[in-house]
């Protein structure tokens, strides 16, 4: 459940009701397995869903129009390779309540990538591109009943210039930001709402590039 960031490596991001600011200690993902748990159109709408606070088998199941063995069983396995965690204080009887688990996670550099691993970045990523998609089409269907709120897209297309080594700092310098706003994230203001943040940024391909 990737949430923020990756250069080809990816960061998640405490959700809604959890400490934030405190940045976790990196952590490589290196088993093309825990990317293909990802890389399943039904994770990423959980995943979607469990952005916005804690949630148990049922209240997510309601919320994706699945069963609750079906969440209960995802949940299950998310938890095994350490992507949510069970919020014990939310239990009422039998009833788990489960939350993303805060972490910065990282994926191996395209050119350490094993062919297995780079399948399951390319398909975890085409799905989060078009799940991206989706909700940016949500918001525009809605924009015109958001009153004030409607005005919150922000977009920035811009370019820059920099070296092999530079590449990583922008990236970081970029993580750096969303955790200072992340702070806020536990006491959030009533009139507060979370936005989709998302940054995109790649080697332009020159001409040159296509004839080689």
């Amino acid at each position: 459940m990737t949430d923020e960031g990756r250069a080809e490596g990816a960061a998640e991001q405490p959700g809604p009701g959890q400490a934030g600011g405190d940045r976790p200690a990196p952590e490589a993902i290196t088993d093309p397995r825990q990317v293909r748990l990802l890389a399943h159109p039904l994770r990423q709408r959980i995943a979607e869903v469990m952005r916005r606070g804690p949630v148990s088998s049922t209240t997510l199941a309601r919320a994706l129009g699945q069963s609750t063995g079906a969440t209960s069983y995802h949940l299950r396995q998310l938890a095994k390779h350490g992507f949510v965690e069970e919020v014990p204080e939310l239990g009422r009887g039998r009833e788990r309540w489960w939350r993303v688990k805060p972490s910065d996670r990282r994926l191996p550099r395209y050119s350490e990538q094993t062919p297995p691993m780079r399948a399951a970045v390319e398909e975890l990523t085409r799905l989060e591109f078009a799940n991206e998609l989706e909700q940016l089409e949500r918001f525009q269907r809605a924009r015109e009943d958001l009153g004030p709120w409607a005005d919150a897209l922000l977009f920035s297309f811009s370019t820059v210039t920099l070296t092999l080594e530079q590449v990583r700092p922008f990236f970081e310098d970029y993580i750096a930001l969303l955790y200072r706003y992340k702070a806020a994230d536990a006491d959030p203001p009533p009139d507060a709402r979370a936005l989709v943040v998302r940054l995109l940024a790649f080697p332009e391909i020159t001409e040159e590039d296509e004839r080689t």
